[in-house]
């Protein structure tokens, strides 16, 4: 969910994340403070903090599912957007003067697909499995990816993923409906939105402030609407903790890790690792919700995740590859 930033993602994610602080933002900062790419022990352990991170995303996620019937699914995205953005502004501590009415646009415009990319993720998740749920939200930047490379071979990665959410669909999913799929891939275009609005963000503003004050305005615009939703549920202590420990799951837990292991990883391998996101989405439902897939679905989750990497490993036909590796960079806050 959302990888960030992404997840978040990015987190992610992200969120993400799903996300967090996007990595293209954060990628771009590493690149600037002059680290290089070890090789070697010190990759794998970066990718170790890869997987930890999208396992931490995914478990919040499954956490979050928990919450539903103590605050609804709104109510949750309220109180992880929140806690988020006051321990990414406590961190950041971002200024406020000094940027621009287009500066601010980009910031506000941010925080508006991350609110919606929480909430349609999360109302998606409330109707079908998670690893489902996150298999279609990846399809968003899996479409940027293939539209942006333009070569033919894309079009193999777009029949894998085809092919993969046909047997997702056709497979007897007992809990797998209509409008929970349809939220699943509403999250996956305001993935995109994401995806192309942190990338404006980032080069506007210094370090994660962009992302920071971003938080902020998707947790002010969604908290009134929690309160409308679900009134006193949220005052209660238990679930007010349990939103706590979903958004350092989610968010400030995966956003770390990503952010070491980007100055250890190539941009290239983090995006492929950002594809498996689906597989730690289906670990956390089925350990936390009892979430079973049955082997057709599991193959249906493995052919998205391959079109998802042959996508961001194929080089665009001209021009930089700035769409691809945002796209599978931007870990969504899921």
């Amino acid at each position: 969910m959302g990888s960030a930033a992404a997840r978040g993602t990015p987190e992610t994610q992200g969120t993400p994340a799903a996300g967090g602080a996007a990595a293209g933002a954060r990628a771009a900062g590493t690149a600037r403070a002059g680290g290089r790419t070890p090789h070697g022990a010190g990759r794998v352990g970066a990718v170790g903090l890869v997987c930890a991170g999208a396992l931490s995303l995914q478990f919040g996620a499954a956490v979050a599912a928990l919450l539903f019937p103590r605050a609804g699914a709104i109510g949750v995205v309220a109180m992880r957007l929140t806690f988020s953005a006051l321990i990414m502004l406590a961190l950041c501590r971002p200024r406020l003067r000094g940027y621009t009415r287009t500066d601010w646009t980009a910031a506000v415009g941010l925080g508006l697909a991350l609110g919606a990319m929480n909430t349609l993720i999360y109302q998606a998740i409330a109707r079908i499995p998670l690893g489902a749920a996150v298999t279609l939200e990846l399809l968003g930047p899996l479409v940027l990816s293939v539209v942006a490379a333009r070569r033919a071979v894309s079009l193999l990665w777009a029949a894998l993923a085809l092919t993969g959410v046909y047997l997702l669909g056709s497979s007897g999913f007992s809990e797998l409906n209509f409008t929970g799929v349809g939220f699943a891939l509403a999250a996956g275009a305001t993935w995109v939105a994401y995806i192309m609005l942190n990338a404006r963000v980032g080069a506007r503003f210094p370090k994660a402030d962009g992302l920071a004050l971003a938080m902020g305005v998707a947790a002010l615009i969604s908290a009134p609407v929690a309160v409308v939703s679900t009134g006193t549920a949220l005052l209660d202590p238990v679930t007010l903790a349990l939103g706590a420990a979903v958004a350092v799951l989610s968010s400030g837990l995966p956003y770390t890790l990503d952010l070491f292991a980007l100055r250890r990883l190539p941009q290239a391998t983090f995006a492929v690792l950002m594809s498996l996101m689906p597989v730690a989405a289906a670990t956390a439902g089925f350990v936390v919700l009892g979430q079973g897939m049955e082997p057709l679905e599991l193959l249906a989750v493995a052919l998205v995740i391959a079109a998802s990497v042959g996508a961001v490993r194929t080089e665009p036909r001209t021009g930089p590859r700035t769409a691809p590796a945002h796209g599978a960079d931007a870990a969504p806050p899921t």
